[in-house]
């Protein structure tokens, strides 16, 4: 069984992506900013209204492995697609980017393969409507103990809380993962997300080994709007905490130690995929060996990357920007 330097388990979403106008979002009754589960009818409804479409495999955690996996590490990807057209182009997209796609495409069965149908404003701001399809129906059985028991860094979605089974696969895989000597950590994924599932996320950040999220995450999971009171409880209950801010200074936490990093602030073509090629910046510290704030300054060149261009995974060649500044 291959040994994987860091796994990840979330939801298999081809994102499929169109420019728009704030006119356009409002017509179409779509929140800006923030991702929307939507059910397939209306799925279907925006994916047709959708000008010049552009499809990459997608997905918070996914992206992140991909970004890991782009930059030298050996990784692999737990997530469940259909056997259709859709899902057949995502297994093949995450081999491609140097991603194992642990789990065969499924044949039959109800549900399609999961899309997100994000618009971007002329302000690089995404409004993601996901339909879910098949990836809410990952649950324990897709979890191979073998996989997760073998990874050095296993990186979680929070978006999984959204249905039980994703919630049990979840469980399953941090276990395996922590009782094969790995770390186990997890994306907040969306404040939304935390609202809807504050009391098991709380729970669960008190058992793993890294946590990251924004300040709007960190706020609603603390149920505060003092970011430094929320930090400070974030800090007790897991071993490494990291917080994004949209521009401003990133905050890691490790114990009594509090490293900040600075960001050099860039105009966003398209901010999709920022927190997800943070992570994978960040984590490819982690998994390496880098000081802290290395980690995070890596994280900040990964994020920095993906919204200089459409789409949610880099086109650059991100370690070798690590090594121009001395990083590697």
């Amino acid at each position: 069984m291959t040994k994987y330097q860091a796994v990840g388990i979330g939801n298999a979403v081809v994102d499929v992506i169109s420019q728009c106008d704030d006119h356009f979002l409002t017509r179409m009754g779509i929140d800006k900013g923030v991702m929307q589960l939507v059910e397939q009818e209306r799925g279907e409804f925006l994916f047709d209204a959708m000008e010049s479409r552009r499809q990459m495999p997608g997905g918070s955690v996914a992206n992140t492995i991909a970004g890991l996996g782009a930059m030298g590490l050996k990784t692999g990807f737990i997530g469940r697609v259909q056997d259709d057209e859709l899902g057949r182009f995502y297994a093949a997209a995450m081999a491609e980017d140097g991603t194992d796609f642990v789990n065969a495409p499924v044949p039959g069965g109800e549900f399609p393969t999961s899309r997100s149908m994000i618009f971007v404003s002329p302000d690089g701001e995404r409004s993601m409507n996901t339909y879910l399809g098949i990836s809410a129906e990952l649950g324990p059985d897709d979890v191979d103990d073998a996989v997760a028991g073998k990874a050095e860094l296993l990186f979680l979605e929070g978006y999984l809380f959204d249905k039980p089974k994703g919630k049990e696969a979840f469980h399953a895989a941090a276990r395996a993962c922590r009782a094969g000597g790995g770390m186990a950590g997890i994306s907040l994924s969306d404040p939304f997300c935390v609202d809807r599932h504050r009391a098991d996320f709380r729970t669960l950040v008190k058992g793993l080994d890294i946590v990251l999220g924004n300040e709007h995450e960190w706020r609603s999971l603390y149920e505060t709007k003092d970011l430094g009171a929320a930090l400070e409880q974030a800090a007790q209950d897991s071993d490494l905490i990291v917080c994004t801010r949209s521009g401003h200074d990133v905050v890691i936490v490790k114990g009594a130690d509090t490293v900040t990093v600075p960001v050099n602030r860039v105009t966003p073509l398209d901010t999709t995929g920022a927190g997800d090629q943070f992570a994978a910046g960040f984590l490819y510290g982690v998994v390496t060996g880098k000081p802290l704030d290395v980690a995070g300054r890596m994280g900040c060149i990964a994020a920095a990357e993906v919204i200089g261009h459409y789409g949610a995974r880099a086109e650059a060649d991100v370690l070798e920007m690590f090594r121009a500044e001395g990083l590697v």
